[in-house]
């Protein structure tokens, strides 16, 4: 009986710790957004060049030519675009959203996932500091453009260089049509 206890207290344990860590994929995310929007996946394959300027312009290194962005349309027209940034915080990855406006700034960012202790995700409120923010105008630096978030340093340090590289790919990439 003690050990069929233990065995029910484990499964409830496993049960609690994945349901802490279930996160919004970035179709949902988007489409909770963009209420009655399609959203499309175009991958794209940076030249050299472009890998070059991206990361002269968002002061940050890009790993892989390789870059998907989700356009969000509406009646045919693109009203946002979606870049998921894949980064390590510590010693485990996150995965970040980032929501960009036809003019470039950023409308959202919302983490889809999480693999460090959940006391050092970036909360809803922190994360609304970079509604507006573009490269243009905002040089988006931590502890200057965006507070530091307490106890969680190296969280807000991933975001800060992930929203300047998710600002970066999509000048490169659509930037200049939007001129």
């Amino acid at each position: 009986m003690r050990n069929f206890l233990l065995l029910i207290l484990s499964a409830l344990s496993l049960v609690s710790f994945s349901l802490e860590r279930d996160f919004n994929t970035p179709e949902k995310a988007l489409q909770a957004l963009f209420p009655g929007a399609t959203v499309e996946v175009k991958n794209f394959v940076l030249t050299k060049e472009q890998k070059k300027l991206a990361e002269k312009l968002g002061k940050v290194p890009i790993d892989s030519r390789l870059v998907s962005f989700y356009l969000v349309k509406k009646n045919s027209r693109t009203v946002a675009y979606g870049y998921v940034d894949i980064h390590r915080v510590r010693t485990h990855t996150e995965s970040v959203l980032f929501v960009i406006n036809p003019k470039g700034e950023i409308e959202a960012i919302e983490v889809l996932s999480f693999n460090e202790p959940l006391e050092y995700m970036a909360d809803e409120n922190w994360l609304a500091l970079f509604k507006g923010k573009s490269l243009g105008k905002d040089p988006l630096r931590l502890k200057r453009d965006i507070p530091n978030m307490t106890g969680a340093t190296l969280t807000a340090r991933a975001i800060t260089k992930a929203s300047r590289r998710a600002l970066a790919l999509w000048k490169v990439l659509f930037g200049e049509s939007e001129k």
